[in-house]
């Protein structure tokens, strides 16, 4: 799972190569499949994501730009690169066409560049929420509800699944003022930012915090692993989903261009390359519809976060 909170390494000197380069359409020679089209890009620049959770999946993203640039019949440029403002100023300069976004960043892309989701990494039978735990004996905390008046831990400030979709959860669940959701004897008791889920998990289970927002992945493989038991917590909420971060792209490009683009994106299989990437080899793309991200940009509004980002 790539986590929406990654932040790319794309420097400003990527942004100025990038430009160097160019990525003017032009007419292809008629042995390309890309030359069918005066107007497709004589090549196609991607930004790629690190991957948190296995920094080693980078290299399996040659496989994806081989499969794509053969699809298409044009050169594709891949980089990793800084951080989600420079890529957006890229995309919205026409120096770069694709980029792997989170909700947050996609939304920012739309508003300043004008982008389109494209694809969207599908894991099947996988749930990526956060869940609201409490300790399994502790008998006035049995929902979200009981949580009022209570010792809470967020992870931090900067996490989707410690802070931002559990915060609008309750802000929305409660009708709560999301500028003072923080602010200790308002809805918590006291809030902490732990700065880690694990710190979360055990900051409940030594009684430091009456509760924590967790992500329900972390807290499994705690189990898992031996380092907690499962009936020593109880889950009393969850937030919705949480969606993957998807790959968007520049609107301004020539719609049967786009259309063989996400016809690519799915068409690739590379069993290797979900396995390393997102964890099992029978994940695919899709292509999402354009209101994919709607329920988590209602949210991130819903707390202020959109608008706070832009200052």
């Amino acid at each position: 799972m790539i986590k929406i909170v990654s932040k790319f390494l794309l420097t400003l000197g990527l942004i100025i190569t990038l430009a160097a380069c160019g990525n003017e359409a032009s007419s292809k020679s008629s042995d390309s499949e890309g030359a069918a089209n005066k107007d497709w890009p004589e090549k196609l620049t991607l930004v790629q994501m690190p991957n948190e959770n296995n920094p080693n999946a980078a290299s399996m993203h040659t496989s994806l730009r081989d499969h794509l640039s053969e699809e298409l019949g044009i050169e594709v440029e891949e980089f990793e690169g800084g951080s989600y403002a420079v890529g957006i100023e890229a995309l919205a300069s026409g120096n770069l066409d694709i980029m792997l976004a989170s909700p947050m960043s996609y939304y920012q892309a739309d508003q300043k560049a004008g982008a389109e989701l494209l694809a969207v990494p599908q894991v099947e039978g996988q749930e990526y929420y956060t869940a609201f735990i409490a300790k399994k004996d502790n008998q006035e905390i049995n929902n979200l509800e009981d949580l009022k008046g209570k010792n809470f831990a967020f992870v931090n400030a900067a996490s989707s699944s410690g802070y931002l979709y559990p915060k609008g959860t309750l802000v929305q669940e409660f009708d709560l003022d999301p500028d003072l959701v923080e602010q200790s004897g308002n809805f918590f008791e006291n809030i902490t930012f732990s700065e880690s889920h694990v710190n979360s998990v055990m900051g409940v289970k030594m009684g430091d915090f009456d509760a924590a927002a967790v992500a329900k992945g972390q807290l499994d493989s705690m189990i898992e692993a031996g380092t907690i038991k499962e009936d020593e917590f109880k889950i009393v909420g969850r937030t919705d989903d949480i969606p993957d971060a998807s790959y968007i792209i520049r609107e301004d490009l020539p719609e049967d261009f786009k259309t063989a683009l996400r016809d690519a994106f799915v068409s690739f299989e590379d069993e290797k390359y979900f396995e390393a990437v997102h964890n099992d080899p029978k994940a695919r793309f899709v292509s999402p519809e354009q209101d994919y991200y709607d329920p988590t940009i209602e949210m991130l509004e819903a707390i202020n976060a959109l608008e706070e980002d832009a200052q």
